[in-house]
C-alpha cells in the first residue's frame, strides 16, 4: 500500500488536507485516537468518522508484531508480519532510534549478510514502511528513523522517499534524524537532494579497494570507491549533515593497516563519520569477527589521521539477531553462500 493511496480513501470520505494530515500524525506517531486539541466530532467530516475504525485496522494489518527479542545493549529486534504473510525485521535501538526495512530480502547480495542469502523477493510499499514506525511508535518513544534494514533502500527508492517525507514532516521526525543507507547507486545521489526533507546519509562501504568490493557485495554499482565518497561528501556539504560510512570489520578481509592509510587518504578533513561494526555472525558463512583489540587498534589508528571513528556494535548480537537471522529462523534453511 502506498500513502497516497491512504490519503485517497481519507478524501473520498470529504477529508480536506488538515483532516487528512490529523489521520496521518495519529497513525505514523501512534497517537491516541481522539488526539490534538479538538475531539473529532468536532471538526471531522461524518463520513471521515464512521471510515476510520475500519481504515486503523487496515493499517494496523500492514505491519504486525509476531514476536520481540529484547538483547543486552538495549535493543530490541522486531519479527514484524506484513499484511501478504511475508515478513520483516525492524530494531528498537538504544535512545529512541528505529531501524526500518524497506525490502523483502535484498538484491545486493553482500556475501556477509542472512537478507543477501535469500534475494529479493518483494518490495515494500511506502505505507509498510511508515507502518513500522508506527509499530515501534505503540511500544517505545522512536525520535530517529534508520532505513537500513532488510533491502537495498536504493531499490525501492520512490517509496522510500515516500515515506521519508510523511515521517519528516507528519511524523515529526528531524529531517537528520531521517538516515539514508545505501551501498551507493546514482539515482539516490540523483534524487535525495530534490525531495523537501532532505535525510542524512549513509554509505556501506565496507572496503577502500574496488576488486574486494565487488566481491563483497557482488550486485552494487560498479562505482569505484573513491568516486562514491566524492558523490556522498557533495550530498553531505548540500545538507550539512555529516556522511555516516558504514564498514562491516570482517577478520583478515578489510581490518587491515592498508585500508586505514585508504580510508585517511579519503576521509580526513572530510565531514563525516566512520562507523566500524564489527560482524555480527551468521551461522553457515565463513568470515570471522576480529579481535575486539583488533578493532579497537584499528579505530585509534583512523583518529589519529584525523578519521572522526566509532566502533560500534551490530544490535542484537546476545540474541543472533543479524540482519535477516529473526526471519531466516522462522523459515525453511537457506542454502549456504559461498564466497566467490
Amino acid at each position: 500500500m502506498r500513502i497516497e493511496s491512504i490519503r485517497d480513501r481519507l478524501r473520498a470520505c470529504g477529508a480536506n488536507a488538515a483532516h487528512q494530515r490529523w489521520a496521518l500524525q495519529g497513525w505514523s506517531q501512534a497517537l491516541p485516537p481522539d488526539h490534538g486539541p479538538r475531539r473529532p466530532a468536532q471538526w471531522l467530516p461524518l463520513a471521515m468518522r464512521e471510515a476510520l475504525p475500519a481504515l486503523r485496522d487496515d493499517l494496523a494489518a500492514l505491519a504486525r508484531l509476531v514476536s520481540r527479542h529484547p538483547a543486552d545493549d538495549g535493543s530490541e529486534r522486531l519479527l514484524v508480519a506484513l499484511a501478504d504473510g511475508q515478513t520483516v525485521e525492524s530494531v528498537l535501538l538504544p535512545r529512541g532510534g528505529l531501524c526500518v526495512s524497506t525490502q523483502v530480502g535484498c538484491a545486493v547480495g553482500c556475501v556477509f549478510c542472512q537478507t543477501g542469502r535469500e534475494g529479493l523477493l518483494r518490495q515494500l510499499g511506502s505505507a509498510e514502511i511508515v507502518a513500522q514506525v508506527a509499530l515501534a511508535r505503540s511500544l517505545r518513544p522512536v525520535r530517529k528513523v534508520v532505513f537500513m534494514g532488510m533491502g537495498e533502500p536504493a531499490h525501492n527508492l520512490e517509496a522510500v522517499l515516500e515515506a521519508i517525507h510523511l515521517l519528516g514532516t507528519d511524523g515529526g521526525i528531524g529531517h537528520k534524524n531521517l538516515v539514508f543507507s545505501t551501498v551507493g547507486d546514482r539515482r539516490a545521489f540523483e534524487r535525495l537532494p530534490l525531495g523537501p526533507v532532505r535525510p542524512a546519509l549513509a554509505l556501506s562501504l565496507h572496503t577502500t579497494r574496488a576488486e574486494l568490493r565487488a566481491r563483497l557485495l557482488p550486485r552494487a554499482p560498479a562505482i569505484d570507491p573513491a568516486e562514491l565518497v566524492a558523490l556522498a561528501q557533495a550530498y553531505g556539504r548540500l545538507t550539512g549533515y555529516p556522511v555516516q560510512y558504514q564498514w562491516t570489520l570482517l577478520a583478515g578481509v578489510n581490518d587491515g593497516d592498508d585500508e586505514v592509510e585508504a580510508i585517511a587518504a579519503l576521509l580526513a578533513g572530510q565531514y563525516a563519520v566512520m562507523n566500524l561494526i564489527p560482524w555480527n555472525a551468521v551461522e553457515g558463512l565463513p568470515w570471522r569477527r576480529p579481535d575486539p583489540a583488533r578493532a579497537e587498534a584499528m579505530a585509534l589508528a583512523l583518529h589519529r589521521r584525523g578519521v572522526l571513528t566509532k566502533l560500534r556494535q551490530s544490535a542484537g548480537q546476545s540474541v543472533d539477531g543479524g540482519c535477516g537471522q529473526l526471519r531466516a529462523r522462522a523459515l525453511p534453511a537457506a542454502q549456504p553462500v559461498r564466497w566467490v
